[in-house]
């Protein structure tokens, strides 16, 4: 029997469509077409590969109207910061087009005695790509980037709230990258779960970290990729630059804090304490939910950030504010937060929010700073803020993290690699050294004489 789920517009919170499910036959049939497509699309140059993913790049920005609006129905976003994501997820697989002619592969050579030897970079295979609600064509062009460029096929799951886009991308993949090279599989979470049972070859899965043990759970020996999530540490030390607070703020109400980067734990000295508390609050009722950030994605998401917004025993609560017109008063919107004042061990320090919330914690010395802001288990991302280069440079080599910026955040581009540790998984997503998340190395070794 076929399972239909309803998808819910985040700004009224009203039923927008309904979702067909992928079920054991839709599962099968999706990954049977790209493991059918894998021998072609393997075989083909690098450059030919490349030519075929600029086509499609092509089409994407022919079609970014339509890109745009499917995102924000899905995620109700606003136009200005879909049609950002569309166009970075553009550039992504632009990059990737670029990045797979260049040798960054060991050289061949004579290694052995009487023996030439080379090292070939090959495809794994078909990829099942698994791919989250809060950015959901730029983290689909993330893993589907260096996958394809390598010369793997292709089976995208999109969340079960965000489908549009990554459907869109497969019917134009099919026009310009060939029938099953990718193929999007729509449904929820058992639909994923199917997938990664079946005949793939490896795994990229971007969500939470009890996702990801699943996925680990489920892949056995092949190949995962996971990020599993950021809960990252801002780290502001008293002589910070003067608009750190209005930044942070920014950046941890971008896309209502539903970003994986995002910072979410602001560590200072107790010394500067007061002040930062005061100055982030000033910052977040500058911001408000509506004009100026969007809605949390899902009914699901409403419930886990108000269970930890309730179970928190902060002392200290500074909430933003909601002005949004008489249709969108059913919307999934909440307030910004600042939230100080609590123990470390407070569940909004502990779990990611994943929501427009801050907050605050001190400590006496910099070895402090750096053990608070290495505390959680989640380790994806961090910032410092600071104007002398020597302590923010210390403490940014200190920070146990796959990423830091020092006097930004949540900045990112193709050409830099990112990826968690700990508790935020293992792997990495951009730049070249993605590329090897997809391949595997075959040495050939040939005796001359």
């Amino acid at each position: 029997m076929s399972t239909f789920l309803e998808l819910t517009d985040p700004r009224t919170g009203h039923v927008r469509t309904q979702l067909h499910a992928g079920g054991p036959a839709e599962v099968t049939a999706a990954v049977t077409a790209a493991r059918a497509a894998l021998r072609g699309w393997a075989g083909l140059t690098a450059k030919e590969r490349s030519h075929r993913l600029l086509a499609l790049v092509a089409l994407m920005e022919r079609q970014v109207e339509v890109y745009v609006q499917r995102e924000v129905a899905g995620t109700g976003k606003s136009d200005v910061d879909a049609r950002a994501e569309v166009l970075q997820s553009a550039d992504v697989l632009r990059f990737y087009a670029g990045a797979v002619r260049a040798d960054l592969t060991p050289a061949a050579g004579h290694r052995l005695p009487g023996r030439e030897s080379w090292v070939r970079w090959e495809p794994i295979g078909v990829v099942a790509a698994i791919v989250p609600w809060n950015y959901p064509l730029l983290m689909a062009a993330w893993r589907l980037g260096p996958a394809l460029a390598a010369g793997n096929t292709v089976v995208l799951k999109p969340a079960q709230t965000t489908p549009d886009t990554a459907v869109l991308l497969a019917e134009h993949a099919a026009e310009t990258l060939g029938p099953g090279v990718l193929v999007a599989l729509p449904g929820d979470r058992d639909t994923g779960r199917l997938l990664v049972a079946a005949d793939v070859d490896a795994v990229a899965f971007t969500g939470s970290q009890a996702g990801g043990l699943d996925v680990v759970a489920r892949a056995g020996l092949r190949r995962v990729s996971l990020e599993l999530g950021g809960n990252c540490a801002a780290v502001v030390l008293p002589d910070a630059p003067d608009d750190t607070y209005e930044q942070l703020v920014g950046a941890c109400t971008y896309n209502a804090g539903q970003s994986c980067a995002a910072p979410a734990r602001v560590i200072t000295l107790r010394s500067h304490l007061d002040e930062t508390v005061e100055r982030l609050a000033a910052a977040m009722r500058a911001r408000r939910a509506g004009p100026d950030f969007g809605p949390l994605n899902n009914p699901d998401q409403v419930a886990r950030f108000d269970a930890i917004v309730a179970e928190s025993r902060a002392g200290v609560r500074r909430t933003g504010d909601v002005a949004v017109g008489d249709g969108e008063t059913g919307g999934f919107w909440r307030p910004g937060l600042i939230l100080a004042d609590l123990p470390a061990d407070d569940p909004a320090v502990t779990r990611e929010m994943f929501g427009p919330a801050l907050t605050v914690q001190a400590a006496d010395d910099l070895d402090g700073l750096v053990a608070l802001a290495n505390s959680v288990p989640q380790a994806l991302a961090a910032s410092v803020w600071g104007t002398a280069v020597g302590p923010s440079l210390r403490i940014a080599g200190e920070l146990d993290c796959g990423e830091v910026w020092v006097n930004c955040h949540l900045e990112q581009t193709a050409e830099l690699p990112h990826g968690g540790r700990r508790g935020s998984g293992h792997g990495t997503d951009l730049s070249v050294l993605a590329l090897a998340e997809y391949q595997r190395p075959k040495t050939v070794t040939v005796r001359l004489s």
